[in-house]
């Protein structure tokens, strides 16, 4: 893996949770030819992204791409940046790759639709090992609980959740740039900040509903980890819950969350955890696998893993 924490690094500009790694080509090229890969997978369209996309022009090695992000609308949210202008870029980014994974139907037809090439599946894994319904009373605050986890920024679109008029309590969990200025104008929030690993699965547990106001996620594993906590999910019908929930009855998607809300309030629990199980690692990972490009070793075939 090379990661950004091999790098000197600074904060991406509004979102300095996010660490850029800084002029990361000669020791990106360094590190590749040193580990002699049999395949190349290029994860985001970053620094590091952009060195190794280079690096392989040059050295004429075949790579893949995965498009996890919808980055234009994210920085069009931001600056008003041109979607053409953005969309534009990554054409031409993931263009030059063999394969570009992404997680769903909805997501390949719109990249179609905006002249990407050469698209594969590559769906997306929960551990339900470590996200299980738990006991709810682990928080005392006044039911039903509505919850939010994720990114505290503004392309998640979390002030539409906070508006709702619904009973109980909100709860938001994660944080970001928006976190600030959120708690100060919504004080009957309950903002948990980051949470990590057992810590993150028992406040998904907690919670009543699972609210996804996002309307740009390319999927959201969230609601996996929602459902494998038995808890129900009320989103908008935008792609990501349209792919992942679609007319299973594990959650409701509608223009009207508010509604969508109360209505998933009614969900059997059991329901959300059986279908969240169906969405194994193992068949993540063989899908991965599958849609690597190798192109070393005598094996190497087109299509296989190596």
């Amino acid at each position: 893996m090379i990661s950004p924490d091999r790098f000197r690094t600074i904060p991406c500009p509004t979102y300095p949770e996010i660490r850029l790694a800084v002029l990361p080509g000669a020791r990106t090229s360094s590190l590749i030819e040193t580990f002699q890969p049999d395949a190349i997978h290029i994860a985001t369209e970053g620094p590091l992204g952009q060195a190794a996309r280079k690096h392989c022009l040059r050295r004429g090695y075949p790579f893949t791409t995965a498009f996890h992000t919808r980055f234009p609308e994210y920085i069009h949210a931001r600056c008003r940046l041109p979607l053409a202008w953005t969309y534009a870029h990554l054409r031409k980014f993931h263009g030059a790759g063999k394969r570009i994974m992404v997680a769903t139907q909805t997501i390949e037809d719109d990249l179609t639709a905006r002249g990407f090439k050469n698209i594969v599946r590559w769906t997306r894994g929960v551990d339900t090992t470590l996200f299980h319904p738990r006991d709810k009373s682990f928080l005392d605050v006044r039911r039903p609980l509505s919850a939010f986890v994720g990114r505290v920024a503004v392309e998640k679109n979390i002030e539409a959740f906070l508006k709702l008029d619904i009973p109980g309590t909100k709860m938001v969990v994660g944080d970001g740039p928006a976190r600030q200025h959120l708690e100060a104008k919504y004080p009957d929030t309950l903002f948990t900040g980051a949470r990590e690993g057992e810590d993150l699965a028992k406040h998904f547990a907690a919670a009543d509903v699972f609210v996804f106001p996002s309307r740009t996620d390319t999927f959201g594993l969230v609601l996996l980890e929602a459902m494998a906590s038995g808890v129900p999910v009320a989103a908008y019908p935008v792609p990501g819950p349209l792919d992942v929930i679609g007319d299973e009855p594990v959650g409701v998607l509608g223009e009207d969350l508010a509604n969508a809300v109360m209505r998933a309030l009614e969900i059997d629990p059991k329901r959300c955890r059986a279908y969240a199980e169906t969405y194994s690692w193992d068949r993540s990972i063989d899908q991965f696998l599958a849609n690597l490009y190798p192109f070393r070793g005598a094996d190497a075939v087109d299509g296989a893993a190596a």
